[in-house]
């Protein structure tokens, strides 16, 4: 355990030493809205940063690795172009600005403790899963290893249902956000759908596949890691359960919404309609 907590130990302080780099990036370009590309990218540096200091280890290891790269890489290539290509995302510029007002703070303060240090520590908890996990399958690796050299027959670790069933949510997660991203990126492609709903495809079943898709596959990512032992279940549980809270509650479809129902005057109607996370076949119209 206390191998655990250091490698968590060196993890953390080494993504604030990335996020303090980012946030002198932020100041002199004055935008922090790159930091959605970094939440996705810097859970791919944690996991590697695990197996670096840990090793890969077993083949659970191998498969939180594998899809905690998949998800991240692909959602912070995705964000990044679409930061480079619209710009500065409103909703921090707003959220900046209210605060300097109301705090009296600089926007280098405000963008340092309300944006960058405010998001690493809650980068790093719903990363959780996918560190203890690896570090449990190196360590349970190493000691199937000894086992078989004492022993010379010892079953190594190996996937379980539990693994295989949250490697499948996992993949459906990441197939599920793509698909989402994908048709929203060609409905705002067209200038005739300015101020239109996308209301077709994923988005006829839910109000925010992208949101679904993330959360299905973190809860993915959390029951391979779960089927390491209900240690590793209870220890990392807190960050899907986050990652769920976050999104559905919080800074997701929660600010994301009050937004869309003051642009789009059809919003309304399309949530009277649409589920608002799970999907689900669409109310009829009345």
């Amino acid at each position: 355990m206390n191998e655990a907590l250091a490698m968590l130990g060196l993890n953390f302080a080494a993504l604030i030493a990335v996020v303090l780099i980012l946030w002198g990036i932020a100041v002199r370009i004055r935008d922090v809205s790159f930091i959605d590309a970094f939440w996705a990218f810097g859970m791919v540096l944690l996991t590697w940063g695990s197996v670096w200091q840990a090793g890969l280890g077993g083949p659970h290891g191998r498969l939180l690795l594998g899809l905690t790269t998949l998800w991240g890489l692909r959602l912070a290539i995705h964000l990044f172009i679409r930061w480079r290509v619209h710009g500065e995302d409103p909703r921090y510029a707003k959220i900046i600005a209210r605060q300097m007002e109301t705090k009296k703070w600089s926007w280098a303060k405000v963008a340092l403790l309300l944006v960058f240090l405010t998001q690493a520590p809650l980068l790093f908890i719903t990363c959780l899963p996918a560190q203890i996990g690896i570090w449990a399958s190196a360590a349970g690796w190493a000691d199937a290893t000894s086992l078989i050299r004492m022993a010379g027959a010892f079953p190594p670790p190996v996937i379980g249902l539990i693994g295989w069933i949250g490697a499948a949510a996992a993949l459906v997660g990441i197939a599920f956000e793509t698909i989402g991203d994908a048709q929203l990126h060609r409905f705002r492609k067209d200038p005739a759908n300015k101020g239109k709903v996308l209301d077709v495809g994923l988005w006829r079943y839910t109000r925010h596949p992208n949101y679904f898709g993330d959360t299905l596959t973190w809860w993915g990512i959390w029951l391979v890691a779960a089927d390491l032992g209900w240690g590793v279940a209870l220890a990392s549980v807190i960050g899907p359960v986050f990652l769920t809270f976050t999104l559905t509650r919080w800074s997701g479809k929660a600010l994301l919404e009050k937004g869309l129902h003051k642009t789009r005057p059809d919003y309304a109607d399309y949530v009277r309609r649409t589920s608002g996370f799970l999907p689900w076949p669409p109310k009829t119209r009345a």
